[in-house]
């Protein structure tokens, strides 16, 4: 996935709002909260960083081509990086960022939820 790509797919996600911080790293979030990071990594390829179920974390930590996240791991947090894969992995990543908005959305308040029209009953 190039870094247009991610920027696309996540701008189609509902409810969220992009910045550029961190070392022009492209920040994506939900209700103010981030769930996907992207930016180039120091082999100049693009790197993708967002959270995980604990679950997916160790499946992924142990997967090649991903890793824990560098400074948010390091603090317990369950993120992850995708930092070399092939383009067959492109639909695996979506779901994994796709999981990730739906785990930050549910961090929100149920107020904050509930204003911005996610995770609410049919």
């Amino acid at each position: 996935m190039t870094l247009d790509e991610f920027n696309r797919f996540c701008n189609g996600l509902p409810c969220t709002t992009h910045v550029v911080q961190w070392g022009n790293s492209d920040v994506w979030k939900v209700g103010g909260k981030v769930f996907a990071i992207g930016s180039f990594g120091k082999n100049g390829h693009p790197a993708f960083t967002f959270k995980t179920s604990e679950q997916n974390y160790y499946f992924l930590e142990e997967k090649p081509g991903y890793r824990p996240a560098p400074y948010l791991a390091s603090r317990g947090m369950k993120w992850i990086q995708q930092y070399a894969c092939e383009s067959d992995e492109n639909e695996a990543l979506e779901y994994y960022l796709s999981a990730s908005h739906k785990l930050v959305s549910l961090g929100l308040t149920k107020k904050k939820q509930k204003e911005l029209n996610l995770n609410q009953p049919q």
